[in-house]
């Protein structure tokens, strides 16, 4: 017998279909040995060696595969062919060979696909462990927990919150924090841009671009106000044009090659809306299927008979002109040889998306697999892009119209790449212009100006995230996912519209790593240690090497900084962060002076909860502000990014408006818990005075008792807007100002209608048959929402299908009802007991009478 080990079941369900009665397949479920997560896994004083323990929900799995392997002729390793496959299969031939369970021949055998022809020629060619492959993922997994292990502990003991750093996870950290300080340090720039409307002699009309004015070149911020703007609309209006040239260049486009791990991460973000987590489990699914082939790998190629299939498709499905005369090939400069697999493809090109029968996110995922490796092997795209020069006669202006048309669509009519960025799209070179030809004098209906302002760089989403750690080598494709996924689960990032937005915590861990441990979160470094694990994996170096070479550095580094005392820390991140937390304000005030007693300093601290700013003139001074904003200004308070804004004083306390997560506020004083308001939707903060604010921190209003119940009326502002309140009966108000407003009667005729409009009759019965002969309640035929039903009250039954609930009888309702009583409640509603049988209660009478506890004597 001749023993198959796989990660998955499902896999291994597969493979044995196509292996017959001579293998048996078992599958190990992943992993089966992991590092403990605790000190002295990894010992760097002894050659880095390790201590592997069996993960808890493996143990019963191994010992079936020790079992089976015992009365084994041959042990099968076909665990996946990249480094992670390589560690599962020598974790499984470690395990083994410990429990004294090997058999007398051990090979390892790997397929990119999981079709028949790929798993037999497979176990016709088996291989070694491949010890490099192995040592790479080694080095890889020492490096992940020496930092991890070393270094959050540091974090823990001088940044209250801190949860956790990683050696690629904090880079990537990184890259989202020092984005929203491009934002937040961006200054928007006002600028113009002036169109006028032609209209050719045919009457077809088009639009074209002011590029010269008065004679001079205008770039982007030429046209800076509106005075400017509307000057040379008004000359643009004003003009009488003629054609100076017509220039139409032929543009070829090509298709994009097919799938790899991180391009499909890509699109599948941007076209369907996958997290890389998402698309990996479908692409896993997908691949455990026999349908695509394995979907972790950095190679661009497809084998020839993949890339014949796809051109005889293409023949099939498209006109002659679509499919190229000779096959695309495609090649890339892979990080590392051994994981440079074949691109993803699907495993048969006839198998056409809609008859995949698939559904849900696999169908989609299979679908824009199939799209791109077909569209991989179309013609390219022709089309013609034309640039029309207009002059006016008079010399005042010069205008540009451009256009694209497409000739031959090519792949196009297949499959388009999506821009992560809307910015990266075509613009105005993809609409059409009618025919134009140098010399004619196209009249000019009209001329208008457009505002515009610059916008920072926007923030990265997962696909845009992926694209730019892939550029710097920062981890790999196959790590990603698991990469963003712990920024989510650490909550040092949050995702809004699809983007990573910086938790404050996740800002000052960074902050924290790049004042003290700046060169293991730089760029450089990272990708160096990517390439010389790559460098591990092809055999050229030693892994032990690569590990004494980081540790002799890293170590007297974390022991450096155990030394610092907690307020040295603060001290100097509260230097290093000080153009983020007190950026200079551009009136010649010092930043750091505190809003609200006038003569305290503020500075970065730290308490139980996390960072924040505060004053040193505490505990006189209570006034603090989160450590960041919520809404992209770096200092979480006022509007724009402006200090706590002062409305005045209260009962000798200030009221100040400020930034938080869910928007602008009011607060009165300062402290823990100081008294909050939020501002409503229908009040413009920037115009909010002392008498407002402190009416809304007064909420809610009491309007009056009511005249029937004795019960207070209460006004004030909720989640869904403003509101009366009365003996837990709810009416809406229309506007925040009527909360203030309203009287009593008013009041009174609100709550009413309001009770009125909410009055609806119960749902007729179909039937009433009677009572129920054990509990004697009232049973009923009703008309439900998946049909008709009996209830007494308590327990509902649906009617068996066919029956017609005119026909129902008291006897079989009855049944029905109790039938579904004994079956137990459902969805947490509770069952009435169904009528005990004879036998049940002759049991019951048998059954000894407890008997009731004695009562306490009463004391005198």
């Amino acid at each position: 017998m001749q023993l198959v080990i796989v990660e998955s079941p499902a896999k291994a369900k597969t493979i044995n279909k196509y292996l017959g009665s001579d293998y048996k397949v078992l599958a190990s479920y992943g992993h089966v040995r992991d590092l403990p997560p605790k000190d002295g896994s990894v010992d760097p004083d002894h050659d880095f060696s390790m201590k592997w323990e069996v993960s808890a929900d493996r143990s019963r799995q191994l010992k079936e595969i020790a079992d089976s392997a015992k009365t084994a002729d041959t042990l099968i390793l076909a665990t996946d062919p990249d480094r992670e496959g390589e560690a599962i299969s020598w974790h499984l031939y470690e395990h083994l060979k410990a429990k004294k369970a090997l058999p007398p021949k051990v090979q390892r055998v790997t397929f990119n696909q999981i079709t028949k022809t790929a798993v037999t020629q497979a176990m016709a060619s088996p291989r070694e462990l491949d010890t490099p492959l192995i040592d790479a993922y080694r080095a890889r997994r020492a490096l992940d927990y020496l930092v991890g292990f070393t270094l959050s502990p540091v974090l823990w003991r001088k940044l209250p919150g801190a949860k956790s750093a990683g050696r690629v996870q904090s880079v990537a950290l990184r890259l989202v924090v020092e984005r929203e300080r491009e934002i937040e340090a961006f200054k928007s720039r006002e600028y113009w841009t002036v169109d006028g409307q032609f209209q050719t002699a045919t009457g077809q009309t088009f639009t074209a671009r002011l590029t010269h004015w008065q004679g001079n070149k205008l770039d982007k911020f030429s046209l800076n106000n509106a005075a400017l703007a509307n000057e040379a609309r008004a000359d643009v209006a004003a003009g009488d044009y003629v054609v100076a040239s017509v220039e139409k260049k032929p543009v070829s486009r090509n298709p994009a090659p097919p799938f790899t791990t991180s391009t499909l991460q890509q699109e599948a973000a941007r076209k369907l809306g996958l997290s890389a987590t998402q698309t990996m489990r479908t692409a896993q699914t997908l691949y455990e299927s026999g349908l695509i082939t394995y979907m972790r790998t950095d190679g661009v190629d497809m084998a020839p008979e993949a890339i014949a299939a796809a051109r005889d498709v293409i023949a099939e499905d498209f006109t002659g002109r679509h499919l190229p005369e000779k096959p695309r090939f495609y090649t890339t400069k892979a990080k590392n040889a051994q994981e440079a697999h074949e691109a993803i493809r699907p495993v048969d090109m006839r198998r056409r998306p809609a008859k995949a029968g698939l559904s849900g996110d696999e169908a989609r995922l299979y679908e824009l697999v199939w799209k791109r490796t077909l569209a991989s092997q179309m013609a390219a795209a022709n089309l013609e892009r034309t640039t029309v020069d207009l002059k006016d006669k008079n010399g005042r202006a010069d205008l540009r119209a451009t256009g694209q048309v497409t000739i031959f669509p090519g792949f196009l009519a297949l499959y388009q790449e999506t821009a992560d960025d809307p910015d990266d799209e075509e613009g105005d070179d993809g609409k059409r212009l009618p025919k134009i030809e140098k010399g004619d004098t196209p009249a000019i209906q009209g001329a208008h100006a457009d505002q515009h302002f610059t916008e920072p760089p926007p923030r990265y989403s997962e696909a845009s995230l992926v694209k730019k750690m892939e550029e710097l080598g920062i981890g790999r494709p196959s790590t990603y996912a698991s990469i963003l996924q712990v920024l989510k689960d650490r909550a040092y990032v949050r995702i809004e519209q699809k983007r990573f937005h910086p938790e404050e915590k996740g800002r000052l861990v960074t902050a924290f790593l790049e004042r003290f441990f700046e060169r293991y979160v730089s760029y450089d470094f990272t990708a160096g240690l990517e390439e010389q694990l790559d460098e591990i994996s092809a055999g050229s170096i030693d892994w032990t090497a690569v590990l004494h070479a980081f540790w002799k550095d890293f170590q007297p580094k974390t022991a450096e900084i155990l030394e610092l005392k907690p307020s040295e820390v603060t001290t100097a991140l509260d230097e290093f962060l000080e153009p983020l937390l007190f950026p200079d304000t551009g009136d010649g005030k010092d930043p750091r002076v505190c809003p609200v007693c006038g003569n305290g300093r503020l500075s970065l601290k730290t308490g139980k909860f996390g960072a924040f700013v505060g004053c040193s003139n505490y505990p006189e001074c209570r006034f603090t502000r989160p450590f960041a904003s919520e809404n992209g200004n770096g200092n979480g308070t006022g509007e724009g990014g402006d200090q706590p804004r002062l409305l005045g004083e209260d009962a000798g306390e200030p009221i100040t408006i400020r930034s938080g997560r869910f928007g602008l506020f009011i607060q009165r004083g300062e402290g823990e818990k100081p008294p909050r308001a939020s501002i409503p939707r229908d009040v413009d903060a920037a115009t909010i005075e002392l008498d407002m604010a402190v009416k809304l921190l007064a909420l809610p209003r009491e309007v009056g008792t009511h005249p029937e119940t004795g019960q207070p009326i209460t006004a004030s502002i909720g989640r869904y807007g403003p509101y009366l309140m009365h003996e837990g009966k709810y009416a809406r108000l229309t506007s925040t100002a009527e909360v203030f407003e309203i009287g009593m009667n008013a009041a009174v005729v609100k709550l009413a209608e309001q009770k009125k409009g909410f009055e609806r009759k119960a749902p007729a019965a179909l039937k009433e048959l009677g009572a129920h002969p054990t509990s004697g309640a009232a049973i009923k035929v009703m008309d439900g929402r998946y049909g008709p039903y009996v209830t007494d009250g308590t327990t509902n039954a649906t009617l068996p299908k066919g029956t017609d609930p005119q026909a129902l009888t008291l006897e079989a309702a009855a049944t029905l009802i109790d039938e579904k009583a004994a079956k137990g409640p459902a969805k947490g509603k509770g069952k009435r007991k169904a009528p005990a049988k004879s036998g049940a209660k002759t049991a019951a009478k048998k059954a000894p009478a407890k008997k009731a506890p004695a009562k306490k004597k009463a004391a005198k």
